[in-house]
């Protein structure tokens, strides 16, 4: 038999009154604007020292592509002197060089035709099927499928919070779809 083990909760300061409650669920929106504003110099110190890294990096880059194409027109040029035999690679003394084949690759263009001609041709084992049980239709209609064993269907209740917090407006377009116009608010 296993043993259980219990794992004693933190101590927290339970409120006891509405009032209490209100300050926690502030206090809670006090916290999460922090973690936003937290966030938000995090993504832009990001940002900015990703922006310098590329910029440092943009010539050195442009730099291995010249070189890259640079060698690879010489290679071509002497790849018969540069191979032995049936190799696709050398060494020299730097680094090594040489030529691969990509795995073969699979392009569909009218994907409906393709399938229709496969099937006309008798080439159906070409053409996948794929089955999956519909967990809509059964969330829709649960019903008939009670008695199936390994469907089963949950739901939980869980609690929230959202604490109130005002927004700034900052962005205001209008559309026009037939002559008619729709004021949009973004934020």
């Amino acid at each position: 038999m296993a043993k259980s083990i219990r794992i004693k909760a933190p101590e927290i300061p339970v409120p006891q009154t509405l009032a209490e409650a209100e300050d926690v669920l502030g206090r809670i929106g006090q916290l999460q604007r922090q973690v936003q504003v937290l966030e938000a110099q995090m993504n832009e110190s990001l940002a900015e020292i990703k922006g310098a890294h590329e910029a440092l990096a943009a010539p050195l880059v442009e730099g291995i592509e010249k070189d890259f194409m640079a060698l690879q027109a010489w290679a071509e040029a002497n790849r018969s002197t540069l191979l032995a035999r049936d190799r696709k690679s050398t060494r020299v003394a730097t680094g090594e060089l040489g030529w691969r084949r990509t795995p073969p690759a699979v392009r569909i263009t009218k994907l409906a035709a393709v399938v229709a001609a496969l099937k006309k041709l008798g080439l159906g084992r070409y053409v996948r099927v794929k089955e999956e049980v519909d967990k809509e239709a059964i969330r829709r209609e649960p019903e008939p499928v009670e008695s199936i064993k390994g469907i089963s269907i949950t739901q939980q209740e869980e609690f929230w919070v959202k604490p109130f917090e005002s927004q700034i407006e900052r962005a205001r377009s209008s559309k026009v779809h037939d002559g008619a116009v729709n004021q949009e608010h973004a934020l």
